[in-house]
């Protein structure tokens, strides 16, 4: 199979949510792909800067995630996350990566029009699908900081002066939550929903229990992004088999329970989101 274009996903995962997870090591490429598989859903496979820089560049992991996206039955996409960096989304797209999140949500309002524009209009000469995000927090969470919302009209003259393909909003959600605690705002969901003439996106989405992404979906919103809760999952059943066996060294022997851990996760949620 070849890689989708997401807004093919999109409506393959209608009237559910897209979910999109991001991907740290093989093991979560290749569960994840497992899981699209037998769920019979489509999924995306993402990337963060922050991973970027774990692995020492954008190619070795996206390289793998492309050729596991590429071989699998399963309809899945290629994304790189919330890059702040102009020069990592250009590599990531010559090695074939096909949507991209610029993050300007830190920057003054005017320059992330403007630098968020510029993105964009690079990525769609390439046929790239470009996500952005609306916000002027500053800290690790940026809009998604708790407390922070997303004003509708805000929004609306956002995208139409960036032209983007999908917009990141604020909506009570926040980054690397470990419990699932959240409760997000569904009025403004419906209210963002209703105005803003491109696809909304929930980050933060692991801190949000399943009916409330049912309900997030329900009112509005379209692709959903989740990374902690798939590896919470995959450090307790890595824990699980290494106190079960202390002499245990092969990675293979534990860090198999680990990806088969966040394949039944990520069966379950697409589920969820069905």
């Amino acid at each position: 199979m070849t890689l989708h274009p997401v807004p093919d996903l999109i409506a393959a995962a209608r009237p559910g949510g897209l979910a999109a997870f991001n991907v740290i090591a093989l093991e979560h490429a290749e569960a994840i792909a497992a899981a699209a598989t037998f769920a019979k859903r489509p999924a995306i496979l993402q990337i963060s800067q922050n991973t970027v820089g774990y692995h020492g560049g954008v190619a070795p992991l996206a390289r793998a995630c492309l050729a596991i996206a590429d071989r699998s039955p399963a309809r899945l996409a290629v994304h790189l996350d919330h890059a702040t960096s102009p020069e990592l989304i250009r590599a990531a797209v010559d090695i074939g990566v096909t949507s991209v999140m610029y993050d300007g949500s830190t920057l003054e309002y005017a320059e992330n029009v403007d630098s968020t524009a510029e993105m964009a209009r690079w990525c769609h000469e390439r046929g790239v699908f470009v996500e952005a995000e609306l916000g002027e927090v500053g800290g690790k969470d940026g809009a998604h900081a708790p407390g922070v919302r997303t004003d509708p009209d805000e929004a609306v003259a956002f995208v139409a002066a960036t032209a983007v393909d999908a917009l990141a909003v604020a909506v009570g959600s926040s980054h690397a939550m470990h419990t699932r605690e959240a409760r997000l705002d569904d009025e403004l969901i419906a209210r963002l929903a209703a105005k803003v003439p491109v696809p909304l996106v929930l980050h933060g989405s692991s801190g949000v229990p399943d009916e409330g992404l049912r309900s997030a979906v329900r009112h509005g919103m379209t692709k959903i992004n989740i990374a902690t809760r798939l590896n919470i999952v995959m450090a307790q059943a890595v824990r699980a088999a290494l106190a079960a066996d202390p002499a245990l060294s092969d990675p293979r022997k534990y860090l198999g329970p680990g990806r088969e851990a966040v394949r039944q996760e990520v069966q379950r949620l697409l589920h969820v989101l069905e």
